[in-house]
């Protein structure tokens, strides 16, 4: 099993971000984080050249990036992100000695035909195959672009939940420590399943963004929004 460490980490975790990079520079605790962690939508309904231009804007604060697609991205920059090096769909990596990190980009089914939609059987699916890795360390995040069903961050306007319920499923089954999400913008909200923290920031352009950080051996996430400007 991976060892612990005593050593303290803080990432920045954005979602929704849809080529509006603007307010991202505007974040106090950017020059104090060890990474960003990008939950989906990179761009609308953009490939390659887009999504380039949103992680160059990013990687010029900081270097170290974890991302992956949403449903409003084409295909194409999965494998893109892949390539870099950079993707966490489908993918258990290290964040610390003692906690993986997995994500589940894209989305379930939307009314609108968006580029990367999937069924809910493949989002159980790939959401085992990550668990299988990622169990082995001791504290575990998920970074999934569909907010898990009937939570506070998966409603839209007339109080219906439209989250997945395969995500919500594994929640309850897992419990990974925290929960990272986004993909509906009116939902920025922080609830749990479980002992589960889940937390979605809404969209970058609206000013939420997530503070992860680990401290002396324990997970923390913490939503906070930009002030709005003048």
């Amino acid at each position: 099993m991976p060892s612990s460490t005593d050593q303290d980490y803080l990432w920045i975790a954005v979602g929704d971000i849809h080529d509006e990079t603007d307010r991202f520079a505007k974040i106090p605790e950017l020059s104090q984080a060890d990474g960003i962690i990008v939950t989906g939508d990179l761009t609308v309904t953009g490939g390659v050249k887009q999504a380039e231009q949103v992680m160059d804007v990013l990687r010029s604060y900081n270097p170290m990036i974890l991302a992956q697609i949403g449903n409003m991205d084409r295909p194409e920059v999965d494998q893109w992100l892949s390539e870099k090096g950079w993707n966490l769909h489908t993918v258990t990596r290290e964040l610390t000695p003692d906690t993986a990190i997995f994500g589940v980009g894209a989305s379930t089914f939307t009314p609108f035909g968006t580029p990367s939609e999937y069924p809910e059987s493949a989002f159980a699916a790939w959401l085992e195959a990550c668990w299988q890795k990622a169990r082995a360390y001791p504290h575990s995040v998920l970074v999934s672009h569909n907010p898990p069903k009937d939570t506070a961050c998966d409603v839209i306007p007339g109080d219906v939940h439209v989250g997945s319920t395969a995500v919500r499923e594994f929640l309850e089954e897992a419990q990974p420590d925290i929960c990272l999400c986004g993909h509906i913008h009116e939902a920025r909200a922080v609830d749990r399943v479980g002992r589960t923290i889940v937390v979605n920031p809404g969209a970058l352009a609206q000013g939420g963004y997530v503070l992860l950080r680990y401290n002396s051996g324990q997970l923390s996430a913490e939503l906070k929004v930009l002030e709005e400007e003048e």
